[in-house]
């Protein structure tokens, strides 16, 4: 998957490189050779046509890339289609896209390109031969490029079937796009599933305790509580600034505090260079979580929790760490490699695997523990990573 991402982005950017060239050279009366010309005019419909393929066979987007595509291939009319419908056409003839989904259904059987002749009874169509060609996504054919000519070749064969691939390549990036969403959806939703309905239970208890002896500190409770279940359970975006995590995390411990009093001690110290740095949305919430659960857990004296946001250059260094009971280390192997069954910690394998999927290997969690002697969880993020936005 990896591999496939990286050569979809040298690709966008190399013929990015080449459309900024040849948009330049325009200008100039010395613009290279008629052939030169030729290859740049093609990469730059190419190009256009990569970004609506990227949104998949949805008719607005077919629409827009079918007459790029049509460009390519040079001829009178082309045709889009999903597995159940045409989606675009594109050109001249329109009065044979009726007939579009009778020919591609041989096309969808076989999995091969075909060519039709087709029958027409107005003198001035130019529609008279197809070539359709499969658009498949890992193997799969979801659709089918109809490429529309006055008199069939072997030229309009080949060209029909390269381009019909290239298109593929780009359906199946768009399958990749929405296939990371959901798995990012998944993964956000499975630790919001993971916030302990007994915290939620004890928030509100104990904002109603403070009701009638403090009721100012129960109204800004209640507003912490607010904002951190709105965080907790916002749509938008799959990162966030470290600022805005902390600030949640910290609505999230004023909740915590008000349970349980001076017993729980937290120190912070949080460096500003570090706090409009971008990091995975819910990476750190979980971590100060499991703080608390196992820093009071089983503890009769006060519980200590220190989150640390350092400055190192080119990286952020955070740390969580509590005195707690720890956690059995081949538990917490067995977590972070996402064996099933493995329980040590909110979240811990979801938080690793998605700091790793975003930054590479050298960036995911790395924990010390042992039972009964606490935990300290240190994470290290880039300041700047290309395709890493809030």
């Amino acid at each position: 998957m990896t591999a496939v991402w990286t050569a979809g982005a040298i690709l966008v950017a190399g013929l990015a490189v080449v459309i900024t060239l040849w948009r330049t050279s325009r200008h100039r009366n010395d613009f290279l050779t008629q052939e030169q010309r030729i290859t740049f005019e093609t990469l730059h419909t190419a190009w256009s046509a990569a970004p609506p393929l990227r949104a998949g066979l949805v008719p607005e987007a077919a629409k827009k890339s079918a007459k790029h595509l049509r460009t390519l291939l040079g001829t009178p009319a082309l045709a889009l289609t999903d597995e159940s419908e045409v989606v675009a056409w594109e050109g001249s003839g329109d009065h044979h896209a009726a007939d579009a989904m009778t020919l591609a259904r041989d096309v969808f059987a076989t999995g091969r390109t075909r060519a039709f002749d087709i029958a027409c009874d107005e003198p001035d169509c130019t529609v008279h031969t197809a070539v359709l060609a499969p658009l498949a996504v890992e193997g799969r054919v979801v659709g089918v490029l109809a490429a529309y000519s006055r008199e069939p070749s072997a030229g309009l064969v080949r060209a029909t079937n390269e381009v019909a691939r290239w298109a593929s390549g780009q359906l199946e990036l768009a399958e990749l796009d929405r296939s990371r969403t959901r798995l990012v959806e998944a993964e956000v939703r499975a630790l919001r599933a993971q916030i302990s309905p007994h915290f939620i239970y004890n928030s509100l208890s104990a904002i109603a305790s403070y009701v009638r002896t403090n009721p100012e500190r129960a109204r800004t409770l209640l507003l912490d509580f607010a904002d951190f279940t709105r965080y907790s359970f916002r749509r938008a975006g799959d990162f966030t600034t470290l600022a805005e995590e902390l600030r949640s995390i910290d609505q999230y411990l004023a909740l915590e505090r008000a349970r349980f009093g001076e017993r729980l001690q937290v120190t912070l110290q949080i460096a500003p260079e570090v706090l409009p740095v971008t990091v995975p949305f819910l990476c750190l919430q979980p971590l100060v979580e499991n703080a608390v659960r196992h820093g009071m857990e089983g503890k009769v004296g006060p519980g200590r929790i220190s989150i640390l946001a350092a400055d190192a250059g080119q990286e952020a260094h955070i740390t969580i760490e509590d005195d707690g009971i720890g956690m059995d280390p081949e538990a917490l192997r067995r977590t972070l490699a996402g064996q099933v069954g493995a329980t040590a910690g909110i979240g811990l394998g979801n938080i690793d695997e998605r700091l790793r999927r975003c930054y590479g290997d050298d960036y995911g969690l790395v924990v010390e523990t042992a039972e009964g002697l606490g935990t300290k969880v240190s994470v290290r993020v880039p300041k700047y990573r290309a395709g890493v936005h809030a």
